[in-house]
C-alpha cells in the first residue's frame, strides 16, 4: 500500500500498517551499510513507534561500520541499539522493515532471498520496491527521518529528549541546516524538534574528538585534488573510514568557484564514490549512474549521490585506473574537452595573478 507521497494519508497508512504488524511476530529493521544519522534516527523512531503502539521491540540491523566520529558520538550519546547483520537469523523475524534504502540498491546487506514488508525512504522509487507490502517513498522530502517524525506526530506518540535529538540531528546533517534539498515538512520538523532536543548532546555529537588518521586522509584528499574549472575531483586512495568519501565531497563543495565535486576512495573490495553539486540543472543521482554503468551500482537524487565501483583492489595501479575511468566518464558527460587539471596550489597562484588586490 502507498507507493509515494502523493495523496498518501499518513494517519490511515500508519493505522493500517500498525494493525498488520500487531498480528505478527518479531520485527527487524534493516538500514543501509555504514549508517548515517538519517537512517539511525529513522530506525530508532520506527522502533519507538512499534514499542508505543503495538508493545513490541524491534531489532535494528546494519552492516559495514560506523566510522565517522560524529556518527559514533550520536550512537553512543543517544544509546542507539544496533546489531551487526551478520548475527541476524532472518528466519526468526516475521516483519522486515527497511529504512533510507531500498531492496537491490547495493548499499544494504539484506540477503537477496529476503523480502521487505515495510519500506520507508526518500530516494527515487526502484522497480523492486513496488513488491513490498507497505511502501512510503517521498522523493520530495529531504530526509527519511522527517517521514518517521510525521508518523510519531500523527499517531500521538511522545518523543523523549534523545529521540528528538536524534531526529533533529538527522535533518540538520542531511540537509546541511536546511540549506540542501529541504522542503516544508523538513523545515517544520527541524524547527519543532530543535526546541525538544538536548543541546549538550548536540554539542557532543557535532564536536567529537578526531583520530590522527582522519587528518592524514584529509591531507591525502587535498594532495590528490584535481580541478577542472567548476568541477573538482579528489581521490582518497585506500581508506580506513568509508564515510570519509561523503565528508570530503561536502568539504570540497565549499571551495569558492566549485559547483560539482566527485570524491572517491578505495575500501574493501571496491571504490566508493560520492557526488555533490549546487547546480539545479544537474541530477546527481542520474549522473553517478552514468559513472558506474557496467562496473558497479549507485543511487541518489538532485544534489547528492553515492555509489561503488566493484572489484577494485587496494593497489595503486587499480586505484589510479578506477579514478581515470571515472574522471573520463564525468568529463565526457559534462562536455569538458581538452581540459588540463589544476592542483589547489596552481588554482591559488592563478587567482592571485588575476586579482592583484586579493592579498590586500
Amino acid at each position: 500500500m502507498g507507493l509515494g507521497s502523493e495523496n498518501l494519508d499518513t494517519k490511515r497508512f500508519t493505522d493500517e500498517m500498525l494493525d498488520w504488524v500487531r498480528g505478527r511476530g518479531r520485527i527487524l529493521i534493516v538500514i543501509h551499510d555504514n549508517p548515517d544519522p538519517d537512517c539511525l534516527a529513522s530506525a530508532i523512531a520506527l522502533r519507538h513507534l512499534f514499542v508505543m503502539k503495538v508493545n513490541r521491540e524491534a531489532t535494528i540491523a546494519f552492516s559495514g561500520m560506523i566510522s565517522r566520529s560524529e556518527n559514533l558520538a550520536m550512537a553512543k550519546e543517544l544509546e542507539i541499539p544496533l546489531t551487526p547483520i551478520g548475527l541476524i537469523n532472518f528466519r526468526e523475524f516475521s516483519v522486515v522493515c527497511m529504512l533510507d534504502t531500498q531492496p537491490g540498491t547495493g548499499n544494504n546487506s539484506l540477503p537477496a532471498d529476503s523480502s521487505v514488508d515495510i519500506l520507508v525512504d526518500h530516494h527515487p522509487m526502484r522497480e523492486t520496491s513496488k513488491k513490498c507490502r507497505w511502501v512510503d517513498i517521498r522523493e520530495d522530502y529531504g530526509v527519511t527521518a522527517t517521514i518517521l517524525y510525521e508518523y510519531l506526530v500523527t499517531q500521538g506518540v511522545y518523543l523523549g529528549t534523545k529521540l528528538a535529538t536524534a531526529l533533529f540531528y538527522a535533518i540538520k546533517s542531511e540537509t546541511q541546516d536546511l540549506g540542501r534539498e529541504a522542503n516544508k515538512p523538513d523545515r517544520d520538523a527541524y524547527l519543532k524538534l530543535f526546541t525538544l532536543s538536548n543541546k549538550k548532546f548536540l554539542y557532543e555529537i557535532t564536536h567529537p574528538k578526531l583520530p590522527v588518521e582522519y587528518y592524514l586522509m584529509v591531507n591525502r584528499a587535498l594532495e590528490n585534488t584535481k580541478i577542472y574549472g567548476k568541477l573538482l575531483i579528489t581521490n582518497l586512495a585506500q581508506m580506513n573510514f568509508p564515510e570519509m568519501v561523503a565528508e570530503m565531497a561536502d568539504f570540497f563543495l565549499r571551495l569558492e568557484g566549485i559547483e560539482l565535486v566527485l570524491a572517491m576512495g578505495q575500501y574493501g573490495d571496491g571504490m566508493l564514490l560520492s557526488l555533490r553539486t549546487i547546480r539545479h540543472d544537474l541530477n546527481a543521482g542520474i549522473l553517478i549512474g552514468v559513472l558506474v554503468e557496467g562496473r558497479g551500482h549507485a543511487g541518489g537524487h538532485g544534489m547528492m549521490a553515492g555509489g561503488k565501483i566493484e572489484n577494485v583492489p587496494a593497489s595503486p595501479e587499480a586505484i589510479h585506473e578506477a579514478e581515470d575511468l571515472l574522471a573520463k566518464r564525468l568529463l565526457a558527460e559534462l562536455h569538458i574537452v581538452d581540459a588540463k587539471p589544476q592542483t589547489l596550489q596552481e588554482l591559488r597562484e592563478k587567482r592571485n595573478f588575476n586579482d592583484p588586490l586579493r592579498e590586500v
